[in-house]
């Protein structure tokens, strides 16, 4: 463990140049002076390492100083080639690149390892879209790719809900979710979330820009996610399922599946249960969908436009049916040939 710890430690000064004790202290889960033992003991194997210390101090390599070290294990070969499942980096642009790189990765392995991590590609599939979807295939996502990289803005006609809009962007990132790309971007001060697949043209400006200071992708695209729940999920139900809605009840979303599915059966295996809704109308029509295993208990204005929406569909059938039924039918004889 100790001699992983120091070889990955000559790694992050590699990479990053100077860091400090403490820092690689929080990343190893170690103390500080478990940290200043193994850069002592890199230092002893002839590595030369060079160390600051006091306030803003800290460890770098001599400058121009490169290991050569090439070794993988047969766990990390795996990792790597797993990490670049064919999808989310061919949308980029980035097939070629990675196919060529898994090539040079193979090749550098010995025979036995390089087979093993071959067969890992054959035996874990990626797929991140969701059932009753298809693939979204925006049209401009490899040139919202090169901006983000590239840190330049681009100027787009956007489709949004309200209609069509035309906006200056600064591309901050991009997220894959549930098989749909969203942009992440500066816009006016503000950092707001963009539907790739909604762009309806782009041009890339000149110059370039500088994200916001210490703007963490990850970390914003979870507290977008925390807030859009938040103002999403504004009313609670009470509602009784049966268990022949218990293998649909993903449809009303995760925080409503969950809540069914933690409550108690009674003897005829119905569940009691609040879950959170958007608004009444777009709650009836999830629930209705559900048929007759779930019943509304609370509040009454949904069980009633449950009730009223029910109804219309009963009057729609009713009426075509009748219509069907006094319908004239072609008559059976025919007229005498003349």
């Amino acid at each position: 463990m100790r001699a992983s710890r120091v070889l990955s430690i000559l790694m992050i000064l590699q990479a990053r140049g100077r860091v400090t004790a403490e820092a690689m202290a929080a990343e190893f889960e170690v103390s500080v002076r478990t940290i200043y033992r193994d850069v002592d003991e890199l230092s002893a194997s002839g590595v030369p390492v060079h160390a600051d210390r006091g306030p803003g101090g800290g460890f770098q390599l001599r400058e121009g100083y490169r290991t050569q070290l090439t070794g993988l294990t047969p766990d990390e070969a795996q990792t790597l080639l797993l990490a670049g499942v064919p999808g989310a980096l061919t949308d980029l642009g980035f097939g070629s690149a990675l196919a060529s790189a898994e090539r040079k990765l193979l090749a550098a392995l010995p025979q036995g390892q390089a087979s093993r991590a071959a067969a890992s590609r054959q035996r874990v599939l990626l797929d991140p879209l969701d059932w009753y979807r298809r693939v979204e295939q925006p049209r401009f996502l490899t040139d919202v790719a090169r901006a983000v990289w590239n840190q330049t803005p681009i100027a787009v006609r956007y489709e949004s809900w309200t209609g069509r809009r035309a906006r200056t962007l600064e591309p901050l990132g991009l997220v894959l979710k549930g098989g749909v790309w969203y942009l992440v971007a500066r816009v006016e001060a503000a950092v707001r979330t963009y539907r790739v697949g909604r762009i309806t043209s782009l041009k890339t400006l000149e110059g370039a820009f500088e994200p916001p200071a210490r703007f963490n992708l990850a970390k914003h695209w979870a507290a977008e996610l925390a807030r859009f729940d938040r103002e999403r999920l504004r009313g609670q139900a009470t509602v009784r399922v049966g268990e022949g809605a218990l293998t649909r009840i993903e449809r009303l979303g995760a925080d409503a599946a969950e809540a069914v599915r933690a409550s108690r059966p009674d003897r005829e295996g119905v569940r009691t249960a609040t879950i959170p809704i958007e608004s009444l109308e777009h709650a009836a029509i999830e629930l209705l969908g559900l048929g007759p295993h779930l019943e509304v208990v609370a509040p009454p204005e949904l069980a009633q436009r449950v009730r009223e929406l029910a109804l219309a569909v009963t009057r729609l059938y009713d009426a075509r049916r009748s219509a069907r039924s006094t319908k004239p039918r072609p008559s059976s004889t025919t007229s005498p040939a003349t």
